[in-house]
């Protein structure tokens, strides 16, 4: 029986096999890798990938596809989570010591920002992450200071990961086609990531570019002061853009100071 993608769960269903198997040649799956694919729809990619590993992890929203994950393959092969990938809890997979997850998936493109943003928080424990996503949100995500691209995205996940475009995929390569162009990124967390309070470089972040044609020292008025921008190496007069993410960083670690004292 045919399952109709519902446009609630954000359901673009990958078909197209060179692109398949370009994915699966850019994740490199090796036999005991511990693999959780976030969204894994008609299993498309999921066959693929079992075809190099014991076993595999997936996290499916829909309980139709659970239904089928689970009758199209043994629970020996393929263990399959009931749940939203927003809220799950991916440190409940079991992991050998000394190793670490890799995670891979087409993500729903309503949800992918906050849906990094979570992932952002598992980094410590992830190997890498290959993930489809709209080709424009991959843009923002490895964009460089001083383009328009560059935003609270690029700062948030720069911060943690280093981060590269690997290739776009057309919409004629899904059923049913979306209206835009998708890419794949390729996502290593950082070794030893900038300290920094996660929160209060959020808060920076965000206030920066809520205003972003305005000029940073104006953005960020109320929360650090011009000195304060001076002092992390930042021109005042520079637009957020043009703010690299160590600065951000910088500025975090300021505003941390500033409220201990």
């Amino acid at each position: 029986m045919k399952h109709i993608a519902r446009k609630r769960f954000g359901q673009n269903f990958l078909t197209d096999q060179t692109v398949l198997y370009d994915i699966i040649s850019a994740i490199a799956p090796k036999k005991d890798d511990i693999m959780v694919e976030i969204g894994p729809g008609l299993a498309a990619m999921t066959s693929l990938l079992l075809e190099s590993l014991d076993h595999m992890h997936v996290v499916e929203l829909d309980r139709d596809l659970v239904a089928r994950l689970q009758k199209q393959f043994s629970p020996q092969r393929l263990e399959v989570h009931s749940a939203d990938a927003l809220k799950f809890d991916f440190t409940s997979i079991p992991v050998p010591e000394g190793r670490k997850l890799r995670v891979v998936g087409n993500l729903p493109y309503n949800i992918s920002s906050p849906l990094l943003f979570h992932l952002a928080e598992l980094a410590p424990h992830v190997q890498d992450q290959h993930f489809m996503l709209q080709k424009e949100v991959v843009e923002r995500m490895v964009a460089e200071p001083g383009g328009k691209a560059f935003g609270r995205l690029s700062v948030m996940l720069q911060w943690r990961y280093h981060m590269e475009l690997m290739f776009v995929v057309p919409p004629t390569a899904f059923d049913p086609p979306p209206r835009v162009d998708s890419a794949i990124v390729r996502m290593i967390p950082l070794a030893q990531p900038l300290e920094c309070d996660q929160f209060l470089l959020e808060e920076v972040v965000t206030k920066a570019f809520t205003q972003r044609r305005k000029v940073i020292r104006n953005c960020v008025a109320g929360l650090l002061t011009e000195a304060e921008l001076i002092d992390a190496g930042i021109d005042p007069q520079a637009r957020p853009e043009a703010v690299p993410t160590e600065q951000f960083v910088a500025l975090a670690n300021v505003l941390k100071k500033k409220r201990s004292t």
